[in-house]
């Protein structure tokens, strides 16, 4: 199956399957990908888990030859702090931060969080679609012919992803949540009249690493005014949550649906 980007030299270069929803330009998803793939590199060690994510896209990434790059910004004994930069051009187009905190011993004491049930995850295709980005099963309200989240009730996703990031390079499980949570901004900004907020950065905060290839995600919050939106979604896996993702937004009426395809389940 294409993978999203392949090397050449230094560089990474997209195929047309890492575009997004907004035009040939690549998807957050990717974006968010290749700057984790950058970050993790410079981690090693069981105990530090990455805890936080932030992704900020400063200009539409076009479909050309990038660089990515990652450093350390500071180390702690119970903390690692990364930087990393996506440049096309030698011009900054995307950066992140990532956050690790050192795992210990769990405090005793009973929690609260807003109880949150999921579909049960899809039965796996016998082949995945190779004419999309990633097998992705929305769940929403029962809109006829639109997609099941042009509505104002809950959604839900599933989201697995089938092909390299890189060519040759097996997708680990945090570069897989820092691809999932791209979806947060259009699972929580579509509306009744569909898909008009275009993601301007979004963060990933984990618990624990997902185990297996799905990810699920549930729609929490939608607040906006004046074409300014953000919004916030629970992270799960097989066997339970793992997180949350943030999506900060700005009105953008471009979208077009074709150019990301997606499974679809009303209910």
């Amino acid at each position: 199956m294409i993978p999203f980007v392949v090397r050449r030299d230094n560089d990474l270069v997209p195929n047309a399957i890492a575009h997004g929803g907004w035009g040939p330009t690549l998807g957050g998803q990717v974006v968010g990908g290749l700057l984790a793939r950058a970050i993790e590199q410079h981690v090693g060690g069981d105990d530090l888990q990455p805890a936080r994510l932030t992704v900020e896209i400063l200009r539409r990434v076009a479909s050309a030859p990038l660089r990515v790059t990652a450093a350390v910004v500071r180390t702690g004994s119970r903390m690692r702090a990364v930087d990393a930069a996506m440049t096309q051009d030698g011009e900054l187009v995307a950066r992140a931060s990532a956050l690790y905190l050192r795992r210990g011993v769990q405090p005793d004491g009973d929690f609260f969080t807003t109880a949150i049930t999921l579909p049960p995850v899809p039965e796996e295709p016998a082949r995945f679609d190779e004419s999309v980005p990633m097998f992705i099963r929305a769940y929403g309200g029962d809109v006829g012919d639109r997609f099941p989240w042009q509505h104002s009730g809950p959604r839900y996703a599933w989201i697995r992803e089938i092909r390299d990031l890189v060519d040759g390079e097996e997708l680990t499980p945090f570069v897989r949540a820092a691809m999932a949570v791209d979806v947060t901004a259009s699972l929580t900004n579509f509306s009744t009249k569909g898909l008009a907020f275009i993601n301007a950065d979004y963060t990933l905060a984990l618990s624990r690493l997902p185990v297996g290839p799905y990810i699920g995600l549930a729609a929490l919050t939608h607040y906006s005014d004046a074409g300014v939106a953000t919004g916030s979604a629970s992270l799960f896996d097989t066997r339970g949550p793992i997180g949350s993702g943030v999506s900060t937004a700005i009105a953008n009426f471009n979208f077009d649906p074709g150019n990301r395809r997606e499974d679809s389940t009303a209910g």
